[in-house]
């Protein structure tokens, strides 16, 4: 789990985001219980029940509750939209739940005009007063490009496609640890050019 990494870390307060392998109810206990800080986790299929009930209830969707055109980048133009409720607070079977959410994704190369779509489905502890559908969708878009930055430094630097751990729960284990020491060395480059600005070119 990743109860023992976050021991030594002040989140109080904090927004914690995590995939669906961490969307489980003891660690969303813990986060909010036990540290006093918010979870925005991703649902998906390793938890059925949760992610019928929130796909159910977001079938016949209507007008968004907030729409992100992105600047075209890297040749692709992207629309992220994001639907939010409190209406399952009571009904869903997790811990601390202030609102569920489901988001599209709409991507556009424009060399090639190929279109790809995706929908993410998610349940936080902050209620709509402490984070606004325009919120929620900025923590989803900044935990998956912390994902895909942790990835490609764990590929590069631990050489993490071709690890050899494959027993028991040791591909878990060393994955979280290697994602835990990345993200502390992403935080701490990040802390140290807000306080030496001067550093920063060089991050």
């Amino acid at each position: 789990m990743a109860i023992p990494l976050l021991d030594a870390i002040a989140i109080a307060g904090k927004d914690i985001s995590a995939d669906a392998l961490l969307t489980q109810r003891e660690f969303a206990r813990y986060l909010v219980e036990d540290r006093q800080a918010h979870y925005h986790f991703t649902v998906k299929a390793n938890q059925p029940t949760l992610l019928q009930d929130i796909a159910r209830f977001f079938q016949d969707r209507n007008a968004p509750d907030f729409v992100e055109h992105t600047p075209p980048e890297h040749g692709r133009i992207e629309t992220r939209k994001i639907w939010a409720t409190t209406a399952l607070n009571h009904y869903l079977d997790f811990p601390h739940v202030a609102q569920a959410f489901v988001i599209e994704r709409e991507r556009i190369e424009k060399k090639t005009g190929k279109r790809s779509h995706e929908i993410a489905y998610g349940i936080t502890s902050r209620a709509p007063e402490q984070a606004h559908a325009r919120r929620l969708l900025q923590v989803n878009r900044g935990h998956w490009s912390i994902e895909n930055s942790c990835h490609y430094i764990l590929d590069w630097n631990y050489d993490e496609d071709r690890s050899r751990i494959r027993t028991g729960h040791g591909p878990e284990n060393i994955t979280r640890l290697r994602r835990f020491e990345v993200q502390r060395r992403l935080q701490r480059r990040a802390e140290d050019a807000r306080t030496h600005p001067e550093r920063a070119r060089g991050l």
